[in-house]
């Protein structure tokens, strides 16, 4: 690092959070120690903050009380992680209904105010105190620690929504401040040959340290820049983000980038859940900052999912008191990870893949569930030919797989269709199917472009 990155990431960065009343340093030591904490020690701290969280909870929250006496079960109930099992969990939905409901009557006050993109329907209202955002920002950046990014490292971000302002002093104010944070914003929203080319163009003129990326962007941007053999520079870390990670997108990054691909999850509600390490080997989770579960629903309920199985997430955000989020059902779906120690050294529990959103499930003649993620062996094919593509089951069944052609007017060749044929009979069976030409696939409002799209069937 030169000496202008050395001067901002020790003393320049650091003195600015202590001047706005933050601390994120003190915690990201903790949080460098106990990466490594017995599981034994890990627990411990989950449990207490777990058991202030559900203190303050019923004390000041009127749904979480009204919903725990009509359960019959009180704060004392809840004495460690095994306990929180007992809680019913919170559906998005009903996160949605109860937002002020679960806003606290006493402090801390939220500080931080914001809204999820709205990808799996209407928008959340998230609200946060001034410790959740410390150790929010701590647990990031000890995630960025493990691809070798940390602050006063020059960033090359190449984001669905920019985070600066179209006019205005508000847009003078954060170009500065991403000036002298060395942080370079590029859309990815925009993804013609004539954009991907002013992206890699900027890339070279930027020299960044890391790349940070929505998946799709970087899949996309990478895809370009090996078709056109554009790679001038020496290995880079990418931190990809916000969407699936498929394996051919991280054979075609590995390509264009380097091995130094990181995969991280996280939402907009609790930030950061996991990131990977430098072995790839699944996501460890931010384990101070919150509890995550693997969960199955079944006939006998709801479980634990089992090393191996995939479920559904959900969070208890330990440190947000002023809005508190216990047990939420975001819509993502993982597979379980035995726990085990990983190869890095770090004791902190894996999960992963991410195996997408619940919504990402399609279904085939029969009405059973079939996993998105068995496209990614279908889309290492269509790259021949197609530039981008997703997969759309309509609320008939139907499915229509979208393609933008390498060459414009281009059909898929009859090679390809009979693949694509075969492997939908094996898949998909007893669902009718056809191929959509497009000029461009749309992002959603947050800049994420999902390539399995499954539209919600009519209620029965």
């Amino acid at each position: 690092m030169d000496l202008y990155g050395r001067l901002l990431g020790n003393v320049l960065y650091p003195g600015w959070e202590r001047l706005r009343g933050r601390d994120p340093h003190t915690v990201g030591r903790l949080l460098e120690r106990t990466q490594h904490a017995s599981a034994a020690e890990l627990a411990d701290l989950q449990s207490g903050f777990l058991r202030r969280l559900v203190r303050h909870a019923y004390a000041h929250c009127r749904y979480y009380r009204d919903q725990w006496d009509a359960a019959g079960l009180r704060p004392e109930d809840i004495k460690d992680v095994r306990d929180l099992a007992r809680l019913p969990v919170l559906e998005k939905s009903a996160a949605r209904a109860s937002d002020e409901g679960r806003l606290a009557d006493a402090p801390p006050w939220p500080k931080v105010v914001k809204t999820t993109s709205g990808s799996t329907g209407a928008p959340i209202t998230v609200r946060y105190n001034e410790e959740s955002r410390v150790w929010r920002d701590a647990t990031r950046w000890r995630g960025y620690g493990w691809a070798g990014y940390r602050p006063g490292h020059r960033a090359f971000h190449y984001w669905g929504v920019l985070a600066t302002p179209a006019t205005g002093w508000k847009k003078w104010k954060a170009e500065l401040d991403h000036t002298l944070r060395r942080d370079h914003y590029v859309d990815c929203g925009r993804r013609s040959p004539a954009d991907l080319d002013a992206a890699i163009a900027t890339l070279r003129q930027v020299k960044p340290d890391v790349m940070l990326a929505y998946t799709q962007g970087a899949a996309a941007l990478a895809r370009h820049v090996n078709r056109t053999n554009a790679r001038t520079w020496d290995d880079l870390p990418v931190i990809c983000g916000a969407e699936r990670l498929w394996p051919s997108d991280r054979d075609q990054m590995v390509k264009a980038f380097g091995p130094g691909i990181f995969e991280s999850y996280g939402c907009r509600e609790v930030m950061l859940i996991g990131h990977e390490c430098d072995r790839h080997d699944g996501l460890h989770l931010s384990m101070e900052t919150m509890i995550v579960e693997v969960l199955v629903r079944d006939a006998g309920g709801t479980r634990s999912a089992r090393p191996g199985e995939t479920g559904e997430i959900a969070v208890t955000d330990l440190h947000n008191l002023s809005h508190p989020l216990i047990r939420y059902m975001g819509g993502d779906r993982a597979v379980m990870r035995a726990p085990e120690p990983c190869a890095c050294g770090r004791t902190l529990p894996r999960i992963g893949p991410i195996d997408g959103r619940v919504t990402d499930t399609l279904r085939d003649g029969a009405g059973t569930p079939v996993n998105g993620l068995l496209f990614s062996i279908l889309f290492v094919s269509l790259e021949d030919e197609a530039r981008e593509f997703q997969i759309v089951q309509r609320a008939s069944g139907d499915l229509s797989i979208r393609v933008v052609m390498t060459t414009p007017g281009a059909r898929i060749s009859p090679h390809l269709d009979r693949i694509t044929h075969d492997f939908l009979a094996k898949y998909l069976p007893g669902i009718r199917w056809s191929w959509d030409y497009v000029d461009a696939i749309a992002a959603g409002a947050a800049g994420k472009r999902h390539i399995v799209v499954v539209e919600p069937r009519p209620a029965a």
